[in-house]
């Protein structure tokens, strides 16, 4: 942190009360932003954001936070906020991440249901109640954005061979004529990183507001198979085929009104699209942050996209990637 950075810190701290509070770091994430527990002697306490301009923007956790709790759903408190500078002061939810739970033995069934439930709970409603006003939808030029990660990160990893342009524009094209077949479901509020990472248990809080979300700054307006595909596709742990049955099934439950069809193929058109992205931004931390501990769920990864291509509508995306990024090179050794 720069003197500069440091000496805002301090002011905004001094400004909202705690400037005298002992700090401990928390775990990152694969992002610039940064986390520290803020206690004063009197035990109260809260979490430090502190996300670095032009590299991040509080801005979108502020507003996305609000109109969750204001659905009341438990995102965490906003207690102080200097937007310029990318400092927040947040409420501490704890550390039980479902992550942590899971290691310790939780009850995965009943973890998977309430996070399922608090989905529900969003999505349920008419797109402009589950949608803030200024969140953008997940559109066209992102979406292009996220899976060309592939041929920009990962090809250099496993060193493919360049590809041409009349190649480059083929893949660009078919995920053009893909893209529209994942809005064949209603749109709501997509959280965009809903995992078990960004998910804690909040004891003593009833229903859904028992489940503490994080990490949704990235948050746009799409499809409603989207964030329970992220829960249930994980990147970072395998889950059993039968958890995964019922989830959807307790998902589908409360949207009778979506065909299953439509359903299956928006899953996998988000899912493919998902997975392709995270095999290039894992790749691209490795390459230019020089962070390689997101390499070994790549083997993950590629199998849920080999199940993916395996949906009529991926065809074309199969073939293309069968014929440039074949199966051999579908794997990372270091």
């Amino acid at each position: 942190m720069t003197p500069e950075r440091s000496s805002a810190l301090a002011t905004f701290l001094d400004a909202s009360g705690w400037g005298n509070a002992r700090s401990s770091p928390l775990a990152g994430d694969a992002s610039f932003r940064r986390y520290e527990r803020v206690q004063k002697s009197t035990g109260e306490h809260a979490v430090l954001m502190d996300a670095p301009p032009p590299q991040e923007d509080v801005r979108p956790f502020v507003r996305v936070a609000r109109h969750l709790m204001h659905l009341g759903l438990s995102a965490p408190k906003i207690f102080a906020a200097d937007e310029e500078h990318g400092f927040l002061l947040l409420e501490d939810l704890g550390d039980d991440t479902y992550t942590r739970l899971l290691a310790r033995g939780h009850d995965e069934h009943a973890l998977y249901a309430l996070a399922t439930d608090a989905l529900i709970h969003l999505n349920n409603r008419p797109v402009d109640k589950a949608v803030p006003v200024g969140v953008d939808v997940y559109g066209r030029a992102r979406l292009l954005e996220e899976v060309d990660r592939l041929n920009t990160w990962y090809r250099p990893l496993v060193e493919a061979p360049p590809l041409s342009d009349e190649a480059q524009q083929e893949y660009m094209d078919l995920w053009d004529a893909i893209f529209p077949h994942a809005w064949s479901v209603p749109e709501s509020l997509v959280l965009f990183d809903y995992h078990v990472d960004n998910l804690l248990l909040i004891p003593g809080r009833d229903g859904v507001a028992a489940c503490g979300l994080l990490d949704f700054q990235d948050g746009v307006r799409g499809p409603v198979t989207y964030d329970l595909m992220s829960l249930l596709e994980d990147a970072r742990r395998d889950i059993a085929a039968p958890l995964v049955s019922a989830m959807k099934q307790r998902y589908l439950a409360a949207f009778p009104n979506i065909p299953v069809d439509a359903f299956n193929t928006s899953w996998a058109v988000m899912a493919a699209q998902r997975h392709v992205r995270v095999i290039g931004t894992f790749a691209r931390l490795y390459l230019r942050d020089n962070k390689p501990d997101y390499l070994v769920h790549m083997p993950r990864l590629w199998r849920y996209m080999d199940a993916c291509l395996e949906h009529p509508v991926l065809t074309p995306l199969k073939v293309w990637l069968d014929g440039h990024l074949p199966v051999g090179l579908r794997q990372v050794t270091l």
